[in-house]
């Protein structure tokens, strides 16, 4: 049976993405652009918290469908000439194809099995990226700024070095992901996604084919994951083996368990709070991962699930 989000929670996520649209015009130029990759990165927190936080599938390989999306659209622009929306396309494709080609065989393992198997693959990926450099740039990757056409809609034309256009397809690329989030929540599939999160093998005493669903989850965190990876190639012309490694790898997991694992508002909240501790904390000493270090330790002490997953927990139990 399909659950509808309440009247309440409806108001609460369009205010926020009214909040974020109406904050372009107040922020100075430094706040906009780290907003704007902020909203890209929590657009790819939101792939993985399908996976993680609904799923219950902790991954350490999400680093390759994001880069799959990098690449995807970065290297169609670069060797190609795409269009900015085939390139998109491509990118997304490419985060859909290679999650699924993984989920295949990732998913016959479970537990720590899994995340093992996700890095394998992950750092297979990495390694890939470095082996074919004439390809892809390598670690010095590729800037594809002067390949990159403006955008052309009817008689409009958006360049992308236009900083209201990085924010506001961003903002698109994020408001987008988090409906495609709560859709899937509150369908009949979120329902039996969050039944394999609790008790796979009650959900499959039940009748259900958990292997279909989990690969499911999957397929849909990864094209997440891939359209986030295709966008940032896009609005910052950047290409790089750097978005392949193990640290995009960690960042969604530290964002999404920070934030609040299973919630909605946790991936963006989680995404800019450690953005801009890592941020200020880097301008301020060079030994800023002492200071990263200490404030993830007073968030697990005082939000143990997170900060949405511990509000909702404490005080707002209606909070999805």
């Amino acid at each position: 049976m399909r659950q509808r989000p309440s009247g309440k929670i409806l108001a609460l996520h369009a205010g926020i993405i009214v909040v974020l649209l109406v904050a372009q015009l107040f922020l100075p130029p430094y706040h906009h652009t780290n907003l704007a990759r902020i909203m890209v990165f929590a657009s790819f927190a939101v792939g993985y918290n399908v996976l993680m936080g609904y799923t219950g599938l902790l991954s350490l390989g999400h680093a390759m469908f994001f880069a799959a999306g990098v690449y995807g659209a970065g290297l169609t622009v670069f060797h190609l000439h795409f269009g900015a929306i085939e390139a998109f396309g491509a990118g997304v494709l490419s985060g859909l194809a290679l999650a699924t080609a993984i989920g295949l065989v990732a998913l016959r393992t479970t537990g720590v099995s899994f995340l093992i198997v996700t890095l394998m693959f992950a750092q297979a990926a990495f390694l890939t990226t470095l082996h074919f450099n004439q390809i892809t740039g390598g670690d010095q990757g590729l800037v594809i700024s002067s390949e990159l056409a403006s955008l052309r809609i009817g008689s409009f034309e958006f360049s992308f070095a236009d900083p209201a256009v990085k924010y506001n397809a961003a903002l698109l690329l994020f408001a987008v992901s988090f409906a495609v989030s709560m859709a899937l929540v509150y369908s009949p599939v979120g329902r039996v996604l969050i039944a394999i999160r609790e008790n796979e093998a009650r959900t499959r005493m039940l009748g259900y084919n958990t292997y279909k669903y989990k690969l499911l989850s999957m397929i849909i965190s990864g094209a997440i994951s891939g359209a986030a990876g295709a966008m940032y190639a896009l609005l910052f012309s950047y290409v790089g083996s750097t978005f392949a490694s193990i640290q995009y790898s960690i960042f969604p997991l530290l964002w999404t368990l920070v934030g609040g694992v299973g919630t909605l508002m946790g991936p963006i909240l989680g995404t800019g709070l450690m953005f801009y501790v890592v941020d200020v904390s880097s301008g301020l000493t060079h030994s800023h991962l002492i200071v990263v270090g200490i404030v993830l330790v007073v968030l697990v002490l005082w939000f143990p699930r997170g900060i949405v997953g511990t509000v909702r927990e404490r005080w707002f139990p209606w909070l999805p």
